[in-house]
């Protein structure tokens, strides 16, 4: 049994599969789906913080304000409720979507900061998706599509509200009357896999009486053997205590990169293929990722031990823009030939090597390249060895070993690049 601390709390192992998993989704979608606009390199999903006054922060972020008032004078963010209406809403082609994409799991957002919930809650009474709008449950609606699919169902949780009045009078009074209890009731109807809380910064874990629903999650809920929370607890908690350990945008916590911080657990990067979570239309293609750059980052991090939760950020009609589909798909098409070398593995070696991503699988080590495969490629970080054996991943190309100062070196035989079944990059399986 876990204790109410976070040595005890400490202590659970994050629950292998999450660790095999490697690739997720991440998914915002909310109200601030309607007007889908930010400035650029900021969140459209905070459009209903900054929309309707402007207080003391940057120029930039003053943007919304004026754009708001601009294109929609005399309404609330409140308002936007009428438009999100998700007509072309389809849970089962977003989970054959997800599944072609090659994701093991992913993460709803059930509820942001504006307070608004996807799916119903006797805690957001005419604040939510069933009650008002467009009177779906969209999260079981996600979850039942997923569960014909090997894609395992999560979910993201704001802790705080922007505007709760509770919230705004007496943290703690809402935590203990709102939060822990809406948690609660989240975790038992929806059984997630993933519990990926979030705003958090405000205040410690002792006043969001984080530790105590941590033991009862670990101890008592229907999901203690396998859900996955993370380490977004309180303002003192990330990258130090908690269930996987997450990055943004690069980052474990602020200052610190991934490659520079130990860990002892799996951690997990999310960012959006462009900058925002939520849609904003006021970014355009080259504020998108490309797929190589995607593939390059998964292979990164899974080098490292992490796992890469993408962002996509839905319209308010319940399509996915098509960019986002298009790199979605393009993700997986490299999976299915090069999955063996993400999916399952392990670090290798703490060190790095540019433009070459090492995992291991028992014996078998992957060297991932992020070139087509020509001339020679040094392996610096494997010990040559003679009975050591290269296969390239979705080709029948025999690639040859030889010894180059004692590290293996790849040679490679004129390869037409039609032969090969993977573009982007390239991945090695080195057996004795």
């Amino acid at each position: 049994m876990y204790e109410n601390n976070w040595e005890s709390l400490n202590s659970r192992p994050v629950p292998e599969w999450f660790a095999d998993a490697k690739f997720g989704i991440f998914i915002h979608w909310g109200l601030y789906s309607v007007p889908a606009y930010a400035p650029k390199g900021k969140y459209a999903e905070w459009y209903g913080y900054h929309c309707d006054e402007i207080v003391e922060r940057s120029e930039n972020d003053r943007d919304y304000y004026y754009y708001h008032q601009k294109m929609y004078p005399g309404k609330k963010y409140n308002d936007f409720v009428e438009g999100f209406t998700a007509e072309l809403f389809d849970a089962d082609k977003w989970a054959d979507l997800f599944q072609k994409s090659g994701a093991k799991y992913i993460n709803i957002v059930s509820k942001h900061h504006d307070g608004f919930c996807l799916y119903k809650t006797d805690y957001a009474w005419n604040w939510n998706s069933v009650d008002v709008g467009p009177h779906r449950d969209f999260l079981m609606e996600l979850k039942d599509a997923l569960a014909k699919t090997d894609v395992r169902f999560g979910v993201y949780h704001s802790v705080y509200e922007w505007f709760h009045p509770v919230y705004l009078r007496n943290p703690e009074e809402y935590a203990l009357t709102h939060l822990i209890p809406m948690l609660k009731e989240l975790v038992e109807k929806y059984q997630p896999a993933t519990l990926f809380t979030d705003g958090e910064w405000e205040h410690t874990s002792d006043v969001w009486h984080s530790t105590e629903f941590l033991q009862w999650l670990y101890n008592e809920s229907s999901v203690k053997d396998f859900i996955v929370p993370n380490d977004r607890w309180g303002k003192e908690t990330r990258g130090c205590v908690g269930g996987n350990f997450t990055s943004e945008y690069g980052y474990i916590e602020e200052g610190k990169k991934i490659e520079d911080v130990e860990l002892d657990r799996p951690f997990e990067e999310c960012r959006g293929i462009g900058r925002s979570f939520g849609f904003n239309k006021n970014e355009d293609v080259a504020d998108y990722l490309s797929a190589k750059e995607l593939i390059e980052m998964l292979c990164d991090l899974v080098s490292k031990g992490g796992n890469f939760l993408l962002n996509i950020g839905p319209a308010a009609d319940g399509t996915i823009p098509v960019i986002m589909e298009e790199r979605l798909l393009q993700m997986g098409d490299w999976l299915r030939v090069n999955g063996e070398a993400i999916y399952g593995t392990r670090v290798y070696s703490k060190k790095l090597q540019n433009g070459v991503y090492y995992t291991k699988k028992g014996e078998d080590v992957y060297a991932i390249i992020n070139r087509f495969p020509f001339g020679t490629q040094l392996l610096e970080l494997v010990d040559y060895d003679e009975k050591l054996k290269a296969a390239l991943l979705g080709s029948d190309a025999e690639i040859e070993i030889r010894n180059n100062g004692g590290k293996a070196e790849l040679v490679f035989p004129a390869i037409n690049p039609e032969s090969i079944d993977s573009d982007y990059l390239y991945a090695f399986k080195l057996t004795k």
